[in-house]
């Protein structure tokens, strides 16, 4: 792997930004960061403390900004994800506050939280629920877009829900309105149990991967094996959520989940198995690949014809 450079540019105890931003790339790449250029631009950009379109404009940074920079590149070429350098995230309009112990929310998240919100608009005062909301990614996007509604966020590892309080409190500070935070398991029998047939909107972005898939460093030691893995097949988690969300919706509420590329066939499947869904689709994210599926409550819904279970 290549080593920093420490010089200067000619004639300054300053290194413009554009000079630090390709030597830094050269580096991220040879370390396999995907999107190297952009990663270092971003690095730059937070050290020197001005927004990412605004670099090439900035004064060039000094030498205690360098060090800082290239320890930051450092950290970044050992896979530590960029978003816990930063120390934030950005998620639709929102920027969250993420680091070790909380799931990274991903860019394709936000196409589950676009059409949840979608949703809601539809209610003069929507109930919407986030469950496994992590560092509450959807919940907050849902409080800020939507100010009607009143959005719960369910999370059971402690260490999540310091940062999903964390962030609930900031956004309430903004002016967002406040999100309610539950510590639960959204696999639990009794999940939610005041609020069952009031839901309007249930969203949840679970841990979904099969357990024997390789994922990137940037996943396998930093994001908390909980929040990624979820079983031999992926869907320990899912399952019990479907069954449990046809009992928390009313008639004609709706329901999105996350899933794996690779269960674009299956989590329509477990929905259209329950017996209790109408309007069941498949969504891709932007590169084309099963992203989410979403249904709706059917209105004469009785007991689903093949109980859910909460698997391994």
């Amino acid at each position: 792997m290549s080593t920093l450079s420490q010089q200067p540019s000619e004639g300054t105890n300053r290194e413009r930004p554009t000079r630090a931003v390709v030597r830094a790339a050269r580096v991220l790449a040879e370390a396999g960061v995907q999107g190297a250029r952009g990663e270092a631009e971003v690095l730059a950009a937070y050290v020197l403390g001005v927004p990412r379109g605004q670099l090439a404009l900035a004064d060039g940074l000094s030498p205690d900004q360098r060090c800082r920079f290239d320890a930051l590149v450092a950290r970044r070429a050992g896979r530590e994800p960029l978003q816990h350098l930063t120390g934030s995230a950005p998620f639709r309009h929102l920027e969250l506050a993420v680091g070790p112990g909380v799931f990274v929310p991903r860019p394709e998240t936000e196409l589950l939280a676009g059409w949840g919100v979608e949703q809601a608009r539809r209610e003069a005062a929507p109930l919407v629920v986030d469950l496994c909301s992590g560092s509450g990614a959807i919940a907050l996007a849902v409080a800020q877009e939507v100010p009607a509604a009143r959005v719960v966020a369910v999370e059971r590892s402690p260490a999540a829900l310091s940062w999903l309080r964390r962030n609930a409190t900031s956004r309430a500070d903004a002016g967002d309105r406040p999100v309610e935070v539950v510590a639960a398991d959204v696999t639990a029998p009794d999940l939610l149990a005041d609020l069952l047939g009031r839901v309007d909107v249930l969203l949840c972005n679970p841990p979904y991967v099969p357990a024997d898939v390789v994922v990137p460093p940037e996943v396998s030691r930093h994001d908390p094996a909980a929040a990624v893995f979820a079983g031999a097949d992926g869907l320990v988690v899912i399952r019990p959520v479907v069954t449990r969300a046809a009992v928390l919706l009313r008639p004609g509420g709706w329901l999105g989940i996350e899933h794996d590329d690779t269960q674009g066939a299956a989590v329509p499947g477990l929905l259209a198995g329950d017996g209790r869904y109408d309007s069941i689709a498949g969504h891709a994210d932007l590169a084309g690949r099963p992203r989410f599926a979403t249904a709706i409550r059917r209105r004469d819904a009785g007991e689903p014809r093949v109980p859910g279970g909460a698997g391994g």
